[in-house]
């Protein structure tokens, strides 16, 4: 008799007999503050299966906000079930139970395909995804709407960090610890506009950039080096107020 199988077997089940709730803000505030796993789904699809090591309403706030700046998703269609898992997760692996028996069924597509919701880091920056990653299928939206922009001359710095926050995929710069530190602190700009989209955003910024930065728009986030960096994932780059496909730049 497998152990693991039979709790992975138990798990699914009792997640299978859940109801499915619209993955909202309002639904994830009627769950317990308690660690668990839980599916997403789309339809009848089941598209994810994870694990919430501190609170499911944290981890599938996560998700919802990452989803929310996707292009080809439309949230209504995404729902979730959840469940709370009392024993010691390192002991049991939960997660790894049930992404076996989902994907042993050719179900749960989205895990271990880049769905993960932590920045990949800029050793992946060049790196080329094959075309069912989750990034390719469902690239970051560039036309999501950055809000409340604080009008007039101001540092470049704190303006970088409010964007990084309203945008719900990674935006990566080069910052601490580095020579772009010292240029953020003596660069203004001037804001005219209180909402610009996120395309619009990287026009204006990267023409306020000396000549040897660029912004990089890969499929599932956005970097800004002061170097020249190709990457033969790019969507798209932004250098000098303008906006270059990949091979206008061989």
């Amino acid at each position: 008799m497998s152990i693991t199988k039979a709790l992975g077997d138990q798990l699914a089940a009792d997640l299978e007999a859940l109801t499915p709730a619209p993955l909202t803000e309002a639904n994830l505030r009627l769950l317990p503050p308690h660690k668990g796993v839980y599916q997403l789904r789309r339809g009848k699809e089941l598209l994810y299966v994870g694990k919430a090591e501190v609170t499911l309403p944290q981890r599938l706030g996560k998700h919802l906000r990452k989803l929310s700046g996707r292009e080809g998703i439309r949230l209504e269609e995404i729902s979730f079930t959840a469940l709370s898992v009392d024993e010691d997760f390192s002991a049991v692996a939960p997660e790894k139970l049930l992404i076996d028996r989902f994907q042993s069924a050719g179900e749960a597509p989205w895990n271990e395909n880049g769905f993960g919701i932590n920045d990949p880091g800029d050793k992946r920056d060049t790196t080329v995804f094959a075309s069912d990653h989750f990034d390719q299928l469902y690239p970051a939206n560039l036309n999501w709407v950055i809000r409340d922009l604080d009008l007039g001359g101001q540092n470049l710095r704190p303006l970088l960090k409010n964007v990084k926050t309203q945008l719900p995929y990674t935006f990566r710069y080069a910052y601490y610890r580095t020579a772009a530190e010292k240029f953020y602190e003596r660069f203004d700009v001037t804001i005219d506009r209180p909402e610009m989209t996120a395309h619009e955003f990287f026009l204006f910024l990267s023409a306020t950039l000396p000549d040897d930065w660029q912004i990089m728009a890969l499929p599932g986030y956005v970097v800004m080096y002061p170097k020249e960096l190709r990457s033969e994932s790019a969507r798209k780059y932004y250098i000098s107020g303008e906006e270059y496909a990949p091979e206008d730049l061989t």
